[in-house]
């Protein structure tokens, strides 16, 4: 039974106007327990809409979504989201961000706190949770987010282009400090990214979409690099070149499409 499973999922956004404009139209898209599923393609493919629809934030206008093999009726429980940008509040300290999630549960401050400076501390943050979000740095800040969000337990985590702000050298600290975290327990995981070679270095399958409107996947790919992986080194094997060329074949014209429609915008 997939943990998370869209079923032939269309989603059509309709303007003031009444115009319509599908974003993307027979996708089918599952997570098994434990998998890491990274969904790559074009700017503007509908790839940050699948994530919506996956957690509970817009309705599918056809096709529906599953979780552990229950139909998903509002906000997607199960799931801990982690935004492009990070959702930190200014006015609390980054303990005080860690801890927010396990005191709107209704947990006693102080496990919630005992929690949150393990959680600093595993994400390599220990002594900086007194700081506030304008004292970290991005990488720092991303940290904090990605406690915040890990700290509730969740069973599928869904991770929208969370570290494409960062420099290449912050980014992979990121990626490997995740892998880590990601190995200890084995969540499901469905990571938005436009980043090919990110996609391969942390997946265990990369789904391709189309260029939109209209978007689909048009392309899977297990990635049967072994791990545990360091993805600055993982990128410099013959199979990671391989694949890149393979998955990159797939891409390139969906791409190009999206390119010239930009163009013609």
């Amino acid at each position: 039974m997939p943990a998370l499973a869209l079923e032939d999922v269309r989603v059509t956004f309709v303007s003031p106007d009444g115009a319509r404009y599908t974003a993307v139209r027979d996708t089918t898209l599952r997570v098994e327990p434990g998998e890491f599923v990274s969904v790559v393609g074009p700017t503007g493919c509908g790839k940050s809409t699948l994530l919506n629809v996956a957690v509970g934030l817009l309705q599918p206008s056809a096709g529906g979504v599953c979780v552990f093999g229950e139909a998903l009726a509002g906000l997607n429980r199960k799931a801990g989201y982690l935004f492009q940008t990070e959702a930190l509040m200014p006015w609390r300290t980054a303990l005080r961000n860690v801890t927010a999630g396990l005191e709107f549960r209704g947990v006693e401050k102080e496990e919630a706190r005992h929690q949150a400076e393990r959680w600093l501390q595993r994400v390599g943050l220990a002594g900086f949770g007194d700081r506030y979000p304008h004292q970290l740095s991005g990488g720092m800040r991303k940290r904090v987010a990605l406690a915040q969000t890990l700290i509730l337990d969740p069973q599928i985590i869904l991770m929208d282009e969370p570290f494409s702000a960062l420099d290449i050298q912050t980014r992979h600290l990121m990626e490997n400090e995740l892998l880590e975290i990601w190995s200890a327990n084995r969540k499901s995981v469905l990571f938005i990214t436009h980043d090919l070679e990110e996609a391969i270095s942390l997946s265990d399958r990369v789904v391709v979409m189309s260029a939109g409107p209209e978007s689909r996947p048009i392309g899977e790919f297990a990635i049967d690099l072994a791990r545990p992986r360091d993805v600055a080194e993982v990128r410099l094997t013959p199979r990671f070149i391989e694949l890149h060329t393979q998955i990159w074949h797939a891409m390139k014209a969906e791409v190009l499409k999206s390119y010239v429609r930009q163009q013609a915008h």
